[in-house]
């Protein structure tokens, strides 16, 4: 088994859309714009021996407001850019009650399973509380990119941007080898 780092995607991959003082998710391809510093973190965390993993909601695909080609186009794009090793998606509302919705970590159980990751040797980085809870039900160290929006008190580190996200990572030392 292997740690792996889990990574929110919009508000830490992604550039986060605040409309009165809330995040939203990118709608358009025209609006979907990756940080300028994300290939060159997931790049430090692949050196240092861990696997990249997106986990993201998108409840916009159940409301009808995200199709699934242009979120099919926009994680493509986000693949290419950043070298990720593999991006899960929660496309369902709250109501659905499925285990993968964040706060709930069915996402992060189905790529441990998948993958043969260990989730105690695992990070979670996020901007909301919904990450950090999905990280911490399972184990993993979580990284809160604190945001205006973020209503989170509950991470292990709080921290202003990637980089300083990763740079914790790191000094927590590398992933075990495989």
């Amino acid at each position: 088994m292997k740690g792996a780092v889990f990574l929110d995607r919009d508000g830490v991959l992604v550039r986060e859309i605040v409309l009165d003082g809330e995040a939203r998710a990118p709608l358009r391809l025209e609006d979907f714009f990756i940080v300028d510093d994300a290939a060159s973190q997931v790049e430090r965390l692949h050196q240092a021996g861990f696997r990249c993993v997106v986990f993201t909601n998108q409840p916009e695909v159940a409301r009808g407001l995200l199709s699934q080609p242009t979120l099919d186009e926009m994680h493509r794009r986000l693949s290419e850019a950043t070298a990720v090793d593999e991006i899960l998606v929660c496309p369902h509302v709250d109501s659905d009650g499925c285990g993968c919705r964040k706060p709930r970590p069915g996402m992060l159980l189905e790529a441990a399973r998948r993958a043969d990751i260990d989730l105690r040797d695992s990070f979670v980085v996020g901007d909301r509380w919904r990450d950090v809870d999905a990280g911490r039900a399972v184990g993993c160290y979580s990284i809160l990119i604190d945001r205006p929006y973020s209503n989170c008190s509950t991470a292990d580190a709080s921290v202003p941007d990637l980089t300083s996200a990763v740079n914790v990572i790191l000094a927590r030392g590398e992933a075990p080898p495989e």
